[in-house]
């Protein structure tokens, strides 16, 4: 039964740094760690190697993108337990513009494994954003469906094993993921990078959504230089009460929107 989550965010970006970076996977849109971003990295594994060790989290399921797996390695290697690659936590991109393509998409745990041996493919992701993109209703419903059927799947696979997991994702997920939980959509938050949200289920509450309570919020107090680089949603640009749309990426307009959704039908006829 998980009874705790913790939730992180990545450290700082490269790209932030400098326009002369490259994508060490070859995927579009994928820059790695600056050098700050890797010490926030380890300073978060320092803190939860500081927790008691039955308070420590025992799995870390992040986000497929570089910068997410650089962040859970410190803590990978730290408290010698493994990552798994969930797409459902992903990057959140605002709907693509018509004509122009999707978005990137990540590959698979057994190709990511060649940058990061911490990674344990036997985790097959459970959800895939849609790569035409999100509006923020729809990136909070791809939050509440992941989270509806992924904490139930991760007690039903490692047969109740894991009381206290770790979630590293990108800040519009991290929002998102934090007031699911909670069960309140307008819940005011700003996330830095590396920051740190914890949530704790309610005794004897069944559900998952609106069934946990936030013991901390986007608190970068466990970082050297404290909380760096927040985002909201109030940063982003709207027109007419929709999002602005982004470009996909160039040759890709006839590539096929596939998986899209929860994937545990399938999944479940393998097994």
């Amino acid at each position: 039964m998980v009874e705790r989550i913790y939730i992180l965010r990545h450290g700082f970006r490269l790209n932030w740094v400098t326009t002369e970076w490259k994508s060490v996977t070859g995927l579009p849109r994928d820059p790695p760690l600056a050098a700050f971003g890797e010490t926030q990295a380890h300073e978060c594994a320092q803190y939860f190697l500081s927790l008691p060790e039955d308070e420590r989290p025992t799995a870390i399921f992040s986000s497929p993108y570089y910068r997410c797996l650089q962040t859970s390695k410190p803590t990978s290697e730290a408290l010698g337990v493994p990552i798994y690659v969930e797409h459902g936590l992903s990057e959140w991109y605002s709907p693509v513009a018509p004509n122009t393509g999707l978005h990137p998409r990540p590959g698979p745990a057994s190709a990511l494994q060649t940058y990061f041996p911490q990674i344990e493919d036997s985790w097959s992701s459970i959800w895939y954003p849609s790569r035409k993109g999100e509006d923020v209703t729809e990136v909070h419903d791809r939050t509440a469906g992941f989270l509806d059927v992924f904490v139930p799947e991760v007690r039903r696979r490692f047969q109740g094993a894991h009381k206290h997991i770790l979630l590293v994702s990108h800040a519009a997920t991290v929002i998102t993921l934090a007031r699911e939980l909670v069960g309140d959509r307008s819940l005011p938050l700003r996330i830095p990078c590396c920051s740190l949200t914890i949530t704790e289920k309610k005794p004897d509450a069944e559900k998952v959504l609106g069934a946990w309570e936030a013991r901390l919020l986007a608190d970068g107090s466990h970082l050297k230089e404290g909380s760096q680089r927040d985002w909201g949603f109030e940063d982003i640009q709207i027109a007419d009460g929709k999002v602005i749309n982004d470009h996909g990426i160039p040759g890709t307009e006839h590539e096929l929107d596939h998986p899209v959704g929860s994937q545990l039908s399938e999944l479940h006829a393998r097994m």
